[in-house]
Formats: C-alpha cells, structure tokens, sequence
C-alpha cells in the first residue's frame, strides 16, 4: 500500500515536470472540440495507453534488459516532428494528406456519439503513448517501482495509482481549458499563429528534456559510459563511508578504510539466511581468487536480518560452509550499514584506489559489469567473460514472513494470537501464495515455534525452488517431514531434504523443494517434536 501511495503521489508531481509542456496543447486542443464528455474520454484514453505501455515496459525490460533512454529518445524525435508539422504549412499539409484516412476514420469514431467520448477515448491513447516515454526522472522512478514488484498484479496496481495520479490535473486542465476556450475565440481568429506557437512550445520542450534535464541529475545517478571506463559507473563518485561498530572479524584482522587506501575495495553487505545472497557468494570467492594478488580486497559486512544471524558461531559455521575466504564482519548494529546509508541484501559499494565509492549494485544480477568494472579499476586488459544472464521470475510467490512483525498471507481460518500459544487448523482451500498452520503453533515477531510434535506449516506457492529459514528452539536437532501436494516431493526434494526428510541442527536458510521449473503446488513442513522455528519463505 505505501508503494501504490508513493506512486500516486508521483503521478500527481508530474504537473510539475517539464515533459508536461508538449502536451499540454495536445490536450487543451483536443479538448475544445466535440461533445462535453470528450475530456473524459481522453483522459480515459490516456490512462488506458499510459498503463499498458508501462505494463509492456515491464515485460520487455525484464526479458531483453533494454535501455529505456532509447525509447525515451524515439519519443522525442517523435515529439520533434509534431512540432515541425506544426510550425511547417508545408510539412502539415503533407503530413495532412498522408494521415487524411486516420482522421476520416477518427471523424467517424466521434460521429458514433453525440458526447465525442470514443473519439477522445482514441485522442487521449495517442496522447499518452507520446508523452509516456519522456516523462523524466519521475516516471523513470515509477518504472523501476513497477518493474521490480515481484508480481504482475503488484506492478499493474502501482502503474494504474501512478496513471491516475497524473491523470487528475490533466482532466483538470482539460475541464478548465475548454471553459476559457468557449468563452473566448482566439485560435478561430489566429489559427495559423496559434498553430504555430503550439509547434514553438514542443520543440522548445523538447530541447529542454532532451538538452537540460542533465543539470538536474542526482548525485550517485548511473550513466552508460564507454567501455574504456566504468559500465555504469556513478556520475558523481563519493568518498567511501568509514567502518563503524564492527564486531568479530573473520579471516582478517579489524581493517579500516583509510588502511585500505590504494586498493581496489569490494563492500558487500550480506546475511547469510539470505538466498538472494547465497547466489551472489560464487562469483565474490571467484573475484577474491582472481583478482587478490593484483589489489582487490573485498569485505563482507554481514549485516543481520534475524536475530539468530547475530550470533558469532552461526555466522562462522556460514562463512566456513561456504568456503568465503576474503575478510567478513559482523555489523550487528547495522551502523556501518548505515554509514553507507544502504537499504539492500545483497549490495555491492566498489571503491577506487583513491577511496572513492565510483559504482553500486543491488540484488543479483551484472556479475559481468561488476567484475569488468573491477578489471578496469586494477588496470586489467581485457574483458571479462560475460555470466550467464539470469532468468528473473517476476511471477513467482513473493518473499513470505511468519512472524508477525512482517507477516502478510496468513490464510487459516482463525485469527491469529501473537505470543502465546494456540491449536490451529488448516482451512478447506488455500488461495496462492497464501499460508496456514496445523496444530500447536506460538507466533512471535520474527517467527513461529512449534508447540507439540505433528505440528505443520503449509503454503500454496508458485516457483521452482522453495526455501525456508528454520532453527531450533534449544538449539538441539530435530527432524521434519516435507509434503509436495500431499505426497512425498521424490525427485522434486530440496538438496537439503533429500526424499522429503529434513534435519534442522542450527538456524539457517534450507533448500526444500526443486521442482527444476516454476509450477504451483502445496508444501507442507511437518516437526516430529515441538521447538520447531520458521521465519521466512524465500523462492528461486
């Protein structure tokens, strides 16, 4: 809900953006034809146009990775030629004859009603498939909120609260403009003149976004460069944020940034019940291998998500089980975490010789831009074999917490009681990505415990792989029964619970189920004895 509020709030601050310009005539003169009910219709029009190309964005931008500037930059040629048309009797008449079919075809759209809404319906799609891709910083920021909603319903409710957001002042100024147009007849007397200042309005918009909005880029904003300097490097590099509060260092004495001064420094900020992290941990131990003889220290700041992550001895069986050999330390207190001012697991801050943090990566993904990016920092020849792209499901079932502090999805038929313990039962149907629970069951604010033996935990999930983060009351094994759709999972078992039978001996991430490719299905986690601990499902 606050996304969906930011982003409404977003569409709403578009009125103040200067992509506003080149449309503002559109609108107002389209407008001030046809019946009362036609701003309606193109505003309508502009929605319906402005949502499915931002849906589309997102299809797109996920399969192939395009740059949106490219799209924004054929917008603006676009835009560019309406205003040329505009200024151009010439032109505008060529361009009449060439479009004379669209506009009988349009005449007798408007014609079909007397209130011109299906005409404004068509005025108001093309409207918005003009100005959608123009429309600046803040529409660059809606679409990477709609492009990382891990599911398509999420990213179509932020688009539509963004699209309505800016829709509002534009069926303002419709409504509005079409008042002053009736009282005044200004453009029937000055047709050509008008006609042409609109065309002088577009173009001069257009030189302001294509030409001027650069000023205005915010510090750390990442720009494509050549391939002779950094890949998305930061346009405006800063110094690297000092370590602070760290605690129990591994494989490494205490290091300090000013110590590091001179090297090429990897932070990366992880926890390791972490999948997303998990993921990233192969390619930081084969740049720690290649490139530490030639300058490169990377530290891992283990910051915790849990509270068992804060224990020295489990974040020393993880590094060790992992085989992390470059230095890692504990930020229990996240101050560190908050010197760099990050908000992400995982997250990498690379750091030149001189100290400065000259780009950043969040999540999994451009493995190959990073470590060229490291080659280039060291002085490297050469590029870096490119990683496979990774194929990101945004379909699957979001990342899901039990306990109560961040609990969402919870579908058992009884409400549930926090801290203290309480017999529940599954409910008849369990919608997706929903959970419920079987038996004695104590939830807490960062999980639930097991309170007898049979107690079970199901979710109806979608993904390929399921992973679940369990621990042990008492800090003793216990064992669990894992179900796949009321039968035991077979070949679809996790590496972690071969045949469907899985051992918890201490508080970490494990791998229940692999289906090999993303299919729906409903897992059950059944204990042989109470203590158990889940805190959150993760997917893959």
């Amino acid at each position: 809900m606050i996304e969906i509020g930011l982003a409404f709030l977003e569409g709403l601050g578009i009125i103040a953006s200067p992509c506003i310009l080149p449309v503002l005539p559109l609108i107002l003169a389209a407008s001030s034809e046809g019946g009362r009910r036609r701003p309606y219709g193109i505003i309508i029009g502009f929605v319906a146009s402005f949502t499915a190309f931002a849906i589309l964005s997102r299809k797109i931008v996920t399969a192939l990775g395009i740059d949106l500037d490219l799209v924004k930059h054929a917008s603006l040629f676009l835009l560019a030629f309406f205003g040329l048309t505009l200024l151009s009797e010439k032109i505008s008449g060529k361009f009449g004859r060439a479009t004379q079919s669209a506009a009988d075809f349009g005449s007798r759209l408007a014609s079909k009603g007397r209130d011109g809404i299906l005409s404004g319906i068509g005025i108001g799609s093309l409207i918005g498939l003009v100005w959608t891709p123009c429309a600046g910083p803040i529409l660059a920021a809606v679409l990477v909120q709609v492009i990382r909603q891990k599911t398509d319903l999420m990213g179509v409710m932020v688009i539509i609260a963004f699209s309505l957001g800016s829709a509002l002042p534009m069926l303002a100024i419709a409504l509005f403009g079409r008042k002053i147009m009736e009282r005044i007849g200004f453009l029937g007397r000055h047709g050509k003149a008008a006609r042409r200042a609109l065309g002088a309005i577009i173009l001069l918009a257009v030189a302001y976004i294509g030409f001027g909005e650069q000023a205005y880029s915010l510090p750390g904003e990442r720009r494509q460069t050549s391939s002779a300097s950094l890949e998305n490097g930061l346009d405006h590099p800063y110094p690297a944020p000092e370590f602070s509060g760290l605690e129990h260092w591994i494989n490494s004495p205490p290091l300090a940034m000013k110590d590091l001064r001179g090297k090429v420094v990897l932070v990366d900020f992880w926890t390791y019940s972490c999948i997303n992290c998990v993921r990233t941990l192969p390619h930081l131990e084969d740049w720690d291998r290649k490139y530490r003889g030639l300058g490169l220290t990377i530290v891992g700041i283990h910051s915790p998500e849990f509270e068992f992550e804060k224990k020295f001895e489990n974040v020393a069986a993880a590094v060790k089980q992992d085989g992390i050999a470059y230095p890692v330390a504990q930020d229990n207190e996240l101050a560190t975490w908050d010197r760099f001012r990050n908000s992400y697991w995982p997250a990498h801050y690379l750091i030149d010789r001189e100290g400065r943090v000259v780009y950043t990566h969040f999540g999994e993904g451009e493995y190959d831009v990073t470590e060229n990016n490291i080659r280039h920092l060291l002085g490297v020849g050469g590029k870096a074999v490119p990683a496979p792209r990774e194929s990101l499901q945004f379909d699957q079932t979001p990342e899901t917490y039990l306990g109560y502090a961040r609990a969402e999805g919870f579908g058992g038929d009884e409400r549930a009681s926090p801290n203290s313990e309480k017999n529940y039962r599954f409910p008849d149907f369990l919608p997706l990505n929903a959970w419920a629970l079987g038996g004695k069951w104590r939830i807490e604010s960062q999980k639930i415990v097991a309170g007898e033996k049979g107690s079970a935990l199901r979710l109806n999930f979608k993904a390929s792989k399921v992973f679940l983060v369990l621990g042990t009351e008492n800090g003793k094994p216990l064992r669990a029964r894992i179900l796949l759709d009321g039968k035991q999972p077979g070949e679809n078992s996790g590496k972690d619970a071969p045949g469907g039978f899985l051992t918890i001996r201490r508080n970490t991430l494990y791998e229940l189920i692999d289906q090999k490719s993303p299919k729906n299905g409903l897992i059950e986690i059944q204990t042989d004895s109470p203590g158990l601990e889940a805190y959150a499902f993760t997917f893959g």
